[in-house]
């Protein structure tokens, strides 16, 4: 095995920028549950309710920027060929792909809107400002719901492309999760 060399995907690998924007955003959404969970937990007058939800605020617009970032990419780019063996199975990882995103984009969309529904726009990291939505003004019960069943249900699907993964790794033995781990098979030439 060696190292993935190139940035670009091709029908073999992932390239760099695939791998880095997966596990990116993988990670940020693995510690955006939790925080978040942790959030509503909160009374006001504990000392993390103002911090807390301001750091959740601008990883969700950073985690929003890196989801367009990588649609983006994924316009531009080959999608490597599936390594599954059934048709099945190739099916189910296009819907789980398609659901994660779906869901990625409702988390994110309700959390905005959650966050706005006050009509004070949300400051990230107090870099920038994104501002207030008007549409969604004095909504933050629906929002609330929206992004806390959306959220629980993308974890839901995570834990499913996870088991997928290890599946693919430990009883298929091929090479889905090294390849998204940026390993490639040794060529002989």
């Amino acid at each position: 095995m060696a190292w993935q060399t190139h940035w670009r995907n091709d029908q073999q690998g992932y390239g760099w920028i695939s791998i880095a924007l997966h596990w990116g955003m993988a990670l940020l959404i693995l510690a955006m549950y939790p925080l978040g969970l942790y959030i509503v937990s909160l009374g006001y007058y504990d000392p993390g309710y103002r911090i807390y939800p301001h750091w959740h605020r601008s990883l969700g617009i950073l985690l929003a920027l890196l989801l367009l970032l990588r649609l983006s990419w994924r316009l531009i780019n080959p999608t490597p060929e599936s390594l599954a063996r059934q048709a099945w199975e190739k099916w189910a990882a296009h819907l789980g792909h398609l659901g994660l995103y779906l869901l990625l984009m409702l988390v994110l969309a309700s959390g905005y809107f959650l966050s706005t529904a006050d009509g004070r726009s949300i400051q990230v990291f107090n870099w920038f400002q994104v501002p207030a939505s008007p549409w969604f003004h004095r909504q933050e019960d629906l929002a609330g719901e929206i992004h806390f069943y959306a959220a629980s249900a993308m974890m839901l699907l995570v834990g499913i492309h996870l088991l997928a993964a290890l599946k693919h790794h430990f009883i298929e033995r091929d090479f889905t999760l090294k390849r998204m781990l940026g390993l490639t098979k040794e060529t002989k030439e």
